[in-house]
């Protein structure tokens, strides 16, 4: 936290099962205390698009997998993308196997046409993956670095 915010305590209560569990979990993450990883998972929870404004301006990623044999998959992913250039900042193509792309689209743009862009691609048949992860956009310190970029970037 980069400014003093006020912090407040609450007591949560958890079956001995779990919270040894959520024990182990948050030593293999790093964390060095349960405060911490619990508001990771509050800010992560509060992020997720379906919570969020659909006219919120966002920035994420859509990763999907899919079979590049079924007929006319590629040729109509790409088509999508090609609609949604202003949209898509940039894109990685990994093939997996022989059979199988994993796509990582890099987004960046209002919330509700980001999901539309999503919900298009995961019902192409032959898509077995597509999730949409997004973050706030319009705000500098919600991208956690807490300053803008008046700077050129090497990248457009």
């Amino acid at each position: 936290m980069a400014d003093k915010e006020e912090l407040i305590r609450f007591g949560v209560a958890f079956p001995a099962r779990l919270i040894g569990q959520f024990d182990g979990y948050i030593e293999e993450q790093g964390y060095t205390n349960r405060s911490e990883a619990i508001r990771d998972m509050a800010r992560k929870a509060l992020l997720e698009p379906s919570r969020l404004n659909p006219d919120a301006q966002v920035a994420g990623t859509i990763v999907t997998v899919y079979d590049h044999h079924v007929r006319e998959l590629p040729d109509a992913l790409m088509n999508l993308q090609h609609h949604y250039h202003r949209d898509i900042i940039s894109t990685m193509h990994v093939h997996l196997n022989e059979t199988q792309c994993l796509e990582v689209i890099v987004v960046r743009g209002l919330l509700s046409r980001l999901r539309t862009l999503h919900r298009q691609i995961q019902v192409h048949k032959g898509v077995f993956y597509a999730e949409l992860s997004v973050t706030y956009a319009a705000d500098p310190d919600a991208l956690g670095h807490g300053h803008s970029h008046p700077h050129p970037h090497p990248h457009g």
